[in-house]
């Protein structure tokens, strides 16, 4: 059934082209179940490619013609090949997680044509830990990174024993699992078409003049808002180009949520305040740190506070405030209050409007991202933020697909245009995973970034006094 498409998800397929990819992804990595023999990883490739039925959501692709009057249009694909879709790849020796992390980046370097629907999975093998990496991509005009991540989750179980799982792209006989104790509000990715989303709300707007003031005026103080004026130019606020670097790990949440407890702050402040140290850390060593203060867009999921259940549908809607990281601050734990004051003066700021407020105030926060390189005024115009920073809520418990125990989540995100690097979080049984995504020539040595992320943490808890 042909379907028009929403303005949102139009300007995400609108806007890209080949320095700038418009899609989201993630790696997974499996432990195979007890006695699982040589042809294991074949069998599960095997399971998810010959899925007899696939979910509408993953047959659609777009499309625009005279016939459409030039509309773009969803349209199911009536020539669907699964085994374009669905890859079997091994990593050559020795199979570290370096080879693993590179085969995603030249994964995710790759536009999705439009002529076939628009998601791919790898399923990958040749880990020296005897572990199986999935590595799955999907545009951001179907879904958004928390729907993307339920999808996943929808279809693992918490008992190792069932077997009767289907791949996510399968059309399911019963409704699909609701995703466990995933932890209330998320932070998806950043909202591109955000301008355009506002403009098409814009009537509904009640009460706009006055929220519009309050927010400009606290920008212009530069104090926390949907609205930065005092950003500074960094290495990040530059043209990319779509050559991808993908790096991730984890830390235990215990230990940040301990750091969190002893400043007396959040387990979100910890993990921007572990980004802001990285950064310093990392430009220190580029001789490439700004005076002022650097500024993260901190995305904040508003649909995904409504329902819980994993969206067939697809669909976006994201708010954002930018938080001043005090990059410019030595010590850690100054740099945690910092951070801690300005998100709470930002989640305060939010509190106070509608979500329609909300999501048009944020496209004005984008609106210089969007306009610069339309006017050709990049480099001229200051970035209204540095680098996006994001957390995605996952399962608190160990899930399973068909026996395999999934022992890691790794998100991996959008670098755009003047913003050349993208952090993205999730949580999973008790670990907290980064995935850092950067343009590679924009961002050089980006896995440096994940022992800096190490450092801060140790930095942090010896700041607090913890441990």
């Amino acid at each position: 059934m042909v379907s028009v498409i929403d303005p949102t998800s139009a300007a995400f397929l609108l806007s890209e082209n080949r320095s700038m990819p418009m899609h989201v992804g993630g790696l997974q990595l499996f432990e195979k179940p007890e006695g699982a023999g040589p042809d294991y990883i074949r069998e599960m490739f095997d399971a998810m490619r010959d899925e007899e039925e696939i979910s509408p959501l993953f047959l659609k692709h777009p499309h625009r013609s005279a016939k459409t009057a030039a509309q773009l249009v969803w349209r199911p694909d009536q020539q669907f090949d699964i085994e374009h879709h669905v890859r079997h790849s091994a990593l050559p020796q020795p199979g570290r997680y370096r080879e693993l992390f590179e085969l995603c980046s030249r994964l995710h370097s790759t536009r999705l044509a439009w002529e076939r629907p628009l998601w791919e999975a790898h399923v990958i093998e040749g880990l020296a830990d005897g572990k199986v990496a999935m590595y799955t991509k999907i545009h951001h005009a179907l879904v958004d990174g928390v729907s993307a991540m339920r999808l996943m989750q929808s279809v693992l179980s918490t008992d190792p024993d069932e077997r009767d799982m289907g791949a996510p792209w399968a059309k399911q006989s019963r409704p699909r699992r609701k995703p466990a104790e995933d932890g209330g509000g998320s932070l998806p990715e950043v909202p591109v078409a955000a301008l355009r989303t506002a403009l098409g709300i814009a009537s509904e707007a009640a009460g706009m003049p006055g929220a519009l003031v309050r927010t400009l005026s606290k920008g212009v103080r530069n104090q926390t808002s949907a609205v930065s004026f005092h950003t500074p130019r960094t290495i990040f606020n530059q043209s990319i180009t779509g050559a991808r670097r993908f790096a991730a790990d984890d830390w235990p949440i215990e230990r940040l949520k301990a750091i969190a407890k002893a400043s007396g702050t959040t387990l979100n402040d910890v993990v921007l305040a572990m980004c802001a140290g990285a950064m310093r850390t990392y430009l220190l060593e580029l001789d490439a740190l700004p005076e002022d203060p650097m500024v993260a867009m901190v995305p904040v999921g508003l649909n995904a506070k409504q329902s819980q259940v994993a969206s067939g549908d697809g669909g976006n809607a994201v708010g954002s405030i930018m938080v001043q990281l005090a990059t410019h601050v030595a010590d850690p734990a100054q740099r945690l209050d910092r951070i801690h004051l300005s998100m709470r003066d930002g989640k305060e700021a939010l509190s106070s409007m509608t979500q329609t407020q909300i999501l048009a105030m944020s496209a004005l926060g984008q609106a210089p991202m969007i306009l610069a390189p339309l006017l050709r005024m990049e480099g001229i115009v200051r970035p209204p933020y540095n680098l996006i920073i994001s957390n995605v809520p996952g399962p608190r418990t160990t899930h399973y697909w068909n026996g395999a125990r999934l022992t890691g989540t790794y998100p991996m995100s959008i670098p755009i245009n003047g913003m050349a690097l993208n952090i993205t979080c999730t949580s999973y049984d008790g670990q907290l995973g980064f995935g850092l995504t950067g343009c590679r020539r924009t961002v050089p040595h980006l896995q440096r970034l994940l022992g800096f992320l190490d450092d801060e943490v140790a930095n942090l808890e010896e700041a607090v006094g913890v441990g």
